[in-house]
This record gives structure tokens, C-alpha cells and sequence, in this order.
């Protein structure tokens, strides 16, 4: 019997801070069945890239969703192994979310197994010097675009005979911080969305699950010194989370079929 070949890719192009260059074995999809299809959103941030590695490892086609970096999205796409496309689309604008579905759809077929809401961002000020279009921004990425998202591809998966959801969350919206309003707000209220979206989608085989990554260097984090400090002081460990390592229990995590409802940290600080 003829043996199974892996390749090894190498993604181009310069990383955050603190995360090196990553490295795809890629299999013959054969290997695995079934092609399955799955969508990062912020795709081209740090945890985003480690995401779309690891999934693209396992045989998945990627699509991967970016607002603004199109250089970045067009030079992940070009390194990751097998099937990957790059999707334009502001998550928090649902007509443009139907947009992506449909390029979506028209490029693979209108199955989709895995759907990942990693798109977020920041805008950290006390709360009474937070604007009022500072708040909406957030809320509107955070919270609406995933929102959007799930409401948009859940009829999707559900032709795929189900798949999993996975919303990135924070420690932040768990324990709520100084300065962190608007993003500990808009975190916490992601919790609530997961857990009512997992009571109502488990009929149709729909997991859905939240994930804690922690504090990682990537472009969002890398931006915040005190943050930092703060986050290794409080890590058991003196560390900071690493986007590979968050990336691969993700992708473990969305091939399981009996877990849904939950909330998963994944690193080193107490709750």
C-alpha cells in the first residue's frame, strides 16, 4: 500500500510580536474525508493566522475574513496548504456578511462546518471619558458582528448536518477591567450569545462554544505595555499565552461532537 504524503508550508510575510513563523503539515484531504469547509473572521490577526494554520493542517478549505488587511489575507492564503480564499466583509454590517456568505457558497458549496468569531478590537478609556462612537464601535465588532455571523451561516451548517461555532472571548469579560468598558461589556455579553445559541442550535447539531485564549502578544496585545505586565503578574506561570497553542485546542475543540455550552480558558491566570 502506497503511503500517505504530508508537505510542509511555510506562511510568508511578518508576524506579531512574540509569534514566530509558523509552520503547516498538510495532508491529502482524502485523509479526512469529507472536505469540510470553515470561516475565520479577523482572520489575519495574530490568533487568526494560527487558526487558519492549523485548520488548513487538518484538511479544511479556509476562508478567511478580513476588513482592512488585504495584503495581509492575500499573503496568508498564498501559504497556506490546500483550499484557502480570502473574504472581504465588515462583520458588523449584516448586508455585508450576507455578501460573504454568498461569495462563500458560489466558491465551495453552501455547506459550512466550522465558523470562528475572531474578529474583535479595543478602545480602552476610563468609562466617563468613553465616547459614545467609541462604545458602538466595539459593541458592533464584538458582539453584533458575531450576531451577524451566526445568524447569517447557521442555516449553513445546519446543510452541513451540523458543525460548531466557536466565539473568542476574553478574560475581560469574565472579571471586567479598569479602563476595558466597552470590550469587558461587549465580552461578556458574547457569553450570553454562545450559551443562548447553543440552547437554541444543539437541535440541529450545532455546537457552540466560547474560548478564552488569554493575553497574547499579537497586534492587539502587543499594543498595550501595562496590559502586559499586568497579565504576566497574574499568570501562575509569569507567560503570556501563545496564539499556537490557543489555535490548536480551537481546532481539537471544533471537531468535537458532544460539547456545547461552555466556556473554555485556555491559560494561566485565576478567574
Amino acid at each position: 500500500m502506497k503511503k500517505n504524503k504530508k508537505s510542509l508550508h511555510k506562511i510568508p510575510g511578518s508576524f506579531p510580536q512574540g509569534i514566530s513563523n509558523i509552520f503547516c503539515i498538510c495532508y491529502p484531504s482524502h485523509m479526512n474525508g469529507t472536505k469540510k469547509t470553515a470561516l475565520i473572521t479577523g482572520g489575519t490577526g495574530g490568533l487568526g493566522k494560527s487558526l487558519a494554520v492549523r485548520l488548513a493542517g487538518k484538511g479544511y478549505r479556509v476562508a478567511i475574513n478580513f476588513y482592512k488587511d488585504s495584503t495581509g489575507a492575500k499573503n496568508l492564503v498564498a501559504g497556506l496548504c490546500g483550499e484557502a480564499a480570502a473574504f472581504q466583509a465588515d462583520v458588523g454590517d449584516i448586508e455585508q456578511v450576507r455578501g460573504m456568505a454568498r461569495k462563500i457558497a458560489d466558491r465551495w458549496g453552501s455547506r459550512l462546518h466550522v465558523l470562528i468569531n475572531c474578529a474583535g478590537i479595543t478602545r480602552d478609556a476610563l468609562l466617563i471619558k468613553t465616547g459614545a462612537a467609541s462604545w458602538d464601535d466595539v459593541i458592533r465588532t464584538n458582539l453584533t458582528g458575531p450576531f451577524n455571523t451566526i445568524k447569517t451561516f447557521a442555516p449553513m451548517i445546519m446543510e452541513a448536518g451540523g458543525g460548531h461555532i466557536i466565539n473568542i472571548s476574553s478574560y475581560s469579560g469574565m472579571k471586567g477591567k479598569k479602563g476595558q468598558a466597552s470590550y469587558s461589556a461587549s465580552k461578556a455579553a458574547l457569553t450570553g450569545l454562545t450559551i443562548s445559541a447553543a440552547a437554541e442550535l444543539g437541535r440541529y447539531n450545532i455546537r457552540v462554544n466560547a474560548v478564552l485564549p488569554g493575553f497574547m502578544p499579537t497586534r492587539m496585545g502587543a499594543e498595550a505595555d501595562g496590559a502586559i505586565r499586568k497579565a504576566k503578574e497574574d499568570s501562575f506561570i509569569g507567560k503570556l499565552s501563545d496564539p499556537d497553542e490557543a489555535a490548536c485546542f480551537i481546532a481539537d475543540l471544533a471537531e468535537m461532537n458532544f460539547v456545547t455550552g461552555q466556556v473554555f480558558p485556555v491559560e494561566s491566570r485565576v478567574f
